[in-house]
């Protein structure tokens, strides 16, 4: 593994950090990856890491489910169940933050099932999947090109673009928001789903948290973290919501990396209570961010 090491944080730019957490990577090499905290913000992140040449290893799993529709186990059947239902509440909420049916690029779109879901809603659709055969699987669901790379899309512009559950796994978070304003109209919107490190499960399971998912989480997002990140990029905050079902996933496998075996029941009242916790902190497991272009 060829590793390289951060010496300044992507939120505030400081070089001063101590360490957060030690973790396991459960899902590839069982190798243990440190987690840094910057000093000056708070902000969280995979430190050393590998670097991008082999960064893409740590990705050949058939049970990572975003690239693979084909992963089994009763744990990824129920996270695929959930995620069928969770679609059309994903469009509902497109189409209450987009004033009309326009154009949403996808950025990290693995095998399409979500502009599969919004293609058919009226929106006109782009996606970018770096992986090939997931960017393959979506062009064949889709009927239409997926790029490898956003600079691929040339000078094209959207009314909305999401990230779901992709920006943890970006190396430079602070580039990548500031490319992707450029590629959003006026009062465009950006919407980002990420794990929340400061939610009662990850602070239940500490470095057994599954959402840590070391290597592959580059960075690990708070609510202030995030914020700052877009604030500073010219974005204004709409709203954050809730995503109620990760809590429930999250604590499914973070069980099984704790305890070596999987536990229905325990992982149902654990993230029951994640969610009850959340209501008083706002801290759920993974949110939903909403920004607007300023």
């Amino acid at each position: 593994m060829t590793v390289e090491t951060k010496l300044i944080c992507q939120v505030c730019q400081k070089d001063k950090f101590r360490t957060h957490q030690q973790c396991q990577d459960f899902l590839v090499s069982q190798n243990i990856f440190k987690i840094d905290e910057c000093q000056n913000c708070g902000f969280r992140f995979t430190n050393p890491r590998p670097d991008e040449s082999t960064l893409g290893d740590y990705y050949k799993s058939e049970q990572y489910v975003s690239h693979n529709d084909n992963s089994g186990g009763i744990i990824n059947e129920i996270y695929k169940w959930v995620r069928r239902y969770t679609l059309g509440q994903k469009l509902r909420l497109i189409n209450s933050v987009g004033s009309k049916r326009g154009r949403l690029l996808d950025v990290g779109c693995g095998t399409g099932l979500f502009l599969d879901v919004i293609k058919r809603g009226g929106w006109a659709i782009e996606g970018v999947e770096p992986d090939s055969f997931a960017r393959s699987t979506a062009e064949e669901r889709l009927g239409q090109q997926i790029h490898e790379t956003v600079g691929q899309l040339h000078k094209q512009q959207f009314d909305i673009i999401t990230m779901w559950h992709v920006l943890e796994h970006v190396p430079n978070p602070h580039k990548t928001i500031r490319e992707l304003r450029d590629r959003l109209n006026d009062n465009g919107i950006l919407l980002l789903a990420l794990p929340n490190s400061e939610s009662y499960d990850a602070k239940h399971y500490g470095p057994h948290w599954a959402a840590y998912d070391v290597p592959r989480h580059l960075s690990h997002f708070t609510p202030a973290s995030i914020t700052r990140l877009a604030t500073e990029a010219n974005f204004k905050s709409v709203t954050v919501k809730p995503m109620y079902f990760d809590s429930f996933y999250i604590s499914m496998l973070s069980t099984k990396y704790r305890d070596g075996k999987t536990n229905l029941l325990g992982s149902f009242f654990g993230g029951l209570k994640s969610n009850f916790h959340a209501r008083r902190t706002g801290n759920y497991s993974s949110l939903i961010y909403i920004f607007q272009k300023q």
